[in-house]
């Protein structure tokens, strides 16, 4: 019996109402969600314009020119809104978008350039709005920069100062889109197409958000069709609306609604319904009588010329705004100053006497009830509101025995400062996230890492596919992810067609780029690694969120460090404004020798060429320009007249790559296409040569490898018995640099290095012709001392050197390897071979540095270069490298500079351009961390300069 009781009634009924339970606050967890999305974008103040333009006009919001793309049939159609958010002008342009190479096209896409030239130059607007909607908004906000560049190039003086630096800003075109098709649009702008409403509304949108919403909370309820969240449809329409209510009567409370400006401006009568006391009736039929009057002058009109019950009226007086603005902006007629307050007329009184008493104190005279006096003083305190804030409002309370009114007169002293002060948060334009977002049409729910989705192929290449998903992203899938099995397919040619249709999982998203990269792999389509956890608590997965919590944390640096890009008017194919690292993106899913320019954050005399070395490794040349005026603003944001890189001087960007970046690119692809080219980091080469030493133990092994520590540069690497020994080869466009000898090509270079594998030192690299050498500790002696190129830190009396265990360092052999820098008169060693000092082994060395144990097992050292000091003379204009002076790291008199203790070259006429010293750096990056723009990667600060040049 017991059991039937509690399986078949008891049990059921608990269910039911568990279950009924769990749905009562589910619903309520999601109202209140909506409720917050809808709070955050209601609660958000207009644009503001910049401080140096406030006060050149009366008008106190933006002019604002609203965009919204259209493919053809409508056209790209442009509309510029006064301050008020009225319609002047409408335009036009079908063909600005337009990117083929038909001469017709050009001459019509030539003509709406002009078209939108003199639209702006008639109208000066304070600040451009772009719908987005598609990655053609990309390219059509380009060409609006173009045309302002221009303008501002062009026409100097024309051009207002509010039009200085003139911003466009992407807007979310889903509330626009809703207001195009509602019926208020159509009463609101008759006779205007569905794109002109669209344009409006967004740029309304930006001028007045709260205004622009409400208008579609009227009879039709279009609010209700904004899809603020995807749980959306859970909540009926009625949920819904009570939530909208709620949200619009706070904001609208708090904001408050001018009347004159709104009898003037019939769409900003939108919020009067949110008002305390009134709603859609008693707000309509206000309205009516307001628009019928054109003015007010006072609120009790409200109760008396607009027949508001006394009721409604002491609900609803203390949010509506009486002031001088509209139809009575210029009008003589008096108006109380605490009507422009949220003071209510009941409190008029204590407001009144608090303003005397503020106002008495401080001229210091005596007790007055004269009326113009309380309107001198109300006067005053709004003019010096120090004057309030210096009040203690407690203290006064207590002395005028109005404890009870304590928070009022509080509230009353905060009017009067500032009334109706905007309380909402200040406009931010959109991140790069939320422009990714908008433009693509997708959420973080819909597109992320790990989501599945369908990709249409568009162009096959032998190691990539060019694909495009629904939403018109681009989708990149390499050979690499195209298959379990991908080593045994040699061209993706041959396994794919144009019009596939795949089924990916996102591997990863590049949003500034608008791309995503895609896999197709079995094992990453079976892989749960990627399964998507936005949506559960945080708590399931507390080291995701705090990785998550770093990631944001580096975007918002990026994006801080991103405010003091400056950007230049250059039109050129190889040209693009933006920084160092969305540089490096732009690049990343380049070929190896792809470069683009930039302009260099050492300010407007310099550009930077950015080149992809290989795959993560990317080197930066300045280009110094010359023939600039620099006090003519427009002039610093053209391109120089003249583009010098080391010594060399071009004319234009043209010839730059023509002579300059072809031919390296040239020797850069013959190097990674050489037959003793090896992938990998220089620990893994070294490996991959150790395992051909043990095939074939008689032969000197070699091969060339990438330098990721020095961008630029090569590193030939040999074994003669066990340990590797590395040697750099310095990239230039006349060919490879190697031991002060410069080779055409890469077979030339291997056969002198066969041949003289054994040479002195005078055969090796020059220290003059060093682009940036590793800065050394002097040693106890004096002179340039050295000593084995992954040594530790110098003895008492000599550099601290590495000694290999193979032919270079058996004793008796080559004595004058080890003979020290004091015995030249010169100060450097004749041969570059590591010196005498403490090592691991038997070995004994023979320098007068002191005697030490050469190294002989230790294979992570370096035996044949050793740690020279600083250049100071002449050098090529190479691709000057420069590292720290610390263990485990090579030295090498490469030439593209790689920061450390100093990012330059030489002292003398070297090629490149160091940040700390006076001569030519190079290419590279920065070993300390830091990234700059001078020279090929920046530097560290420092004072010591290197020879430019290197190999």
């Amino acid at each position: 019996i017991l059991e039937d009781a509690f399986f078949n009634f008891l049990l059921p009924s608990m269910e039911k109402e568990a279950r009924s339970l769990l749905t009562s606050r589910a619903k309520s967890w999601l109202l209140s969600e909506y409720g917050k999305f809808l709070w955050n974008k209601v609660s958000v103040g207009p644009y503001q314009r910049r401080e140096s333009d406030v006060g050149s006009d009366e008008e106190p919001m933006p002019r604002v020119m609203a965009c919204c793309w259209g493919p053809g049939k409508p056209a790209t159609t442009f509309v510029m809104l006064d301050s008020s958010g009225e319609v002047l002008d409408i335009l036009y342009a079908g063909s600005l978008s337009l990117r083929g190479q038909n001469v017709n096209d050009e001459q019509r896409k030539k003509n709406d350039q002009q078209r939108l030239l003199k639209f702006m130059m008639d109208h000066q607007p304070h600040v451009v709005v772009l719908g987005a909607v598609n990655l053609s908004c990309t390219r059509l906000k380009e060409d609006i920069y173009e045309i302002i560049f221009k303008m501002v190039e062009d026409n100097p003086r024309d051009v207002g100062h509010e039009m200085d630096n003139l911003n466009i800003i992407y807007g979310d075109e889903t509330l626009p889109h809703l207001y195009e098709n509602s019926r208020i649009s159509v009463d609101q702008l008759p006779g205007q197409s569905g794109i002109v409403r669209r344009a409006v509304a967004l740029g309304r949108y930006l001028q007045n958000p709260l205004a622009m919403i409400a208008t579609l909370c009227g009879p039709g309820k279009e609010i209700l069709s904004w899809k603020l969240s995807t749980l959306d449809s859970f909540l009926t329409s009625d949920e819904k609306y009570g939530m909208v209510e709620q949200v619009m009567v706070d904001v609208t409370n708090q904001v408050g609604v001018d009347l004159n400006l709104a009898i003037s401006h019939e769409w900003l009568f939108a919020p009067l319904q949110f008002i305390s006391g009134l709603g859609p009736r008693k707000a309509a039929s206000l309205q009516r009588s307001l628009v019928r009057q054109q003015t007010i002058f006072t609120r009790k009109d409200l109760l008396t010329e607009h027949h508001l019950g006394k009721k409604v009226f002491v609900n609803a007086v203390g949010f509506l705004r009486v002031r001088r603005s509209g139809y009575t902006a210029n009008s003589n007629t008096y108006i109380d100053l605490l009507d422009d307050t949220r003071i209510h007329p009941e409190s008029y009184g204590l407001a009144q006497e608090l303003a005397k008493d503020i106002y008495l104190n401080d001229i210091g005279e005596e007790n007055n009830d004269d009326d113009e006096l309380l309107e001198m003083a109300i006067e005053h305190v709004r003019e010096k509101p120090h004057l309030a804030r210096l009040l203690e409002v407690p203290n006064y309370a207590k002395a005028k025995d109005r404890q009870d009114k304590e928070e009022t007169l509080n509230d009353i002293r905060l009017e009067l400062m500032q009334g109706f002060q905007d309380w909402r948060r200040q406009y931010v334009e959109p991140s790069q996230d939320e422009e990714f977002y908008m433009i693509s049409g997708e959420s973080e729910e819909t597109l992320s890492e790990g989501r599945i989705v369908q990709a249409t192929v568009r162009r096959v290449q032998p190691q990539k596919a060019i694909c495009a998903l629904e939403s018109g992203l681009t989708g990149i899938l390499t050979k690499e992810d195209s298959s379990d099995d991908w080593r045994e397919v040699n061209d993706l040619t041959e396994k794919m067609r144009e019009g596939d249709i795949l089924t990916c999982r996102i591997k990863s998203i590049q949003k500034n780029r608008y791309q995503v990269f895609l896999s197709c792999k079995e094992n990453d389509m079976r892989n749960n690694r990627y399964q998507n956890n936005q949506n559960l608590d945080p708590y399931y997965h507390e080291d995701r969120s705090s990785l998550q919590a770093e990631k944001d944390k580096a975007r918002k640096e990026k994006e801080l460090a991103k405010k003091h890009f400056k950007p230049r008017m250059i039109v050129h194919p190889r040209f693009k404004n933006i920084t160092a690292d969305e540089a490096m993106e732009f690049l990343s899913d380049k070929e190896p020798g792809e470069s683009i320019v930039r302009p260099s954050s050492r300010g407007p005399s310099y550009l930077t060429l950015t080149l992809k070395v290989y795959d993560g490794v990317y080197a930066h040349k300045d280009i110094v320009e010359g023939g600039k005026e620099h006090k003519d603003i427009t002039s610093l944001l053209r391109i120089g007249k003249t583009l010098k890189i080391g010594e060399d001087t071009f004319e234009d960007l043209d010839e730059v790559m023509d002579r300059y970046v072809d031919p390296l690119v040239a020797h850069l692809k013959a190097m990674l296409n050489y037959r003793k080219f090896r992938k990998g980091t220089k620990a893994e080469v070294d490996e991959l040569l150790r395992i051909e030493k043990s095939e074939y133990p008689m032969r000197i092994v070699y091969s060339f490898g990438i330098s990721h520590e020095h961008p630029g540069t090569f590193i030939l690497t040999y074994i003669r018995s066990s340990n590797p020994h590395h040697e750099y080869v310095g990239l230039y466009p006349k060919g490879f640099k190697f031991r002060k000898r410069m080779f055409e090509d890469i077979d030339r270079l291997v056969a002198y290095f066969q041949r003289h594998i054994d040479d002195p030192h005078d055969s090796a690299p020059s220290i003059r012709s060093v682009a940036a050498m590793v800065p050394m500790r002097s040693p106890a002696g004096g002179g340039s001392g050295f000593g084995g190129g992954w040594g530790g830190s110098s003895n008492d009396s000599g550099r601290r050197g590495g000694q290999s265990g193979d032919r270079d360092s058996r004793p008796g052999r080559n004595d004058y390897r080890n003979r020290s820098s004091q015995d030249d008169p010169s100060g450097l060693p004749p041969r570059p071979y590591g010196g005498g000092g403490r090592g691991r082994g038997r070995g004994r060395g023979r320098g007068t540095y002191g005697r030490g144990r050469g190294n002989n097992d230790n294979d992570g050292q370096d035996s044949d270069y050793g740690t020279q000091k600083w250049g100071s003379k002449e050098g090529g204009g190479g691709w000057g490298a420069e590292v720290q002076n610390s263990p485990a790291r090579d030295t090498f008199s490469g030439g593209w500079s790689g920061g450390g203790s100093g990012a330059g070259g030489g002292s003398g006429d070297g090629g490149g351009w160091g940040a700390s010293g006076s001569g030519g750096g190079g290419w590279g990056q920065d070993t300390g961390g830091q990234s700059d723009d001078s020279g090929w990667g920046g530097g560290k600060k420092g004072s010591q300069s290197g020879g430019s040049g290197g190999w």
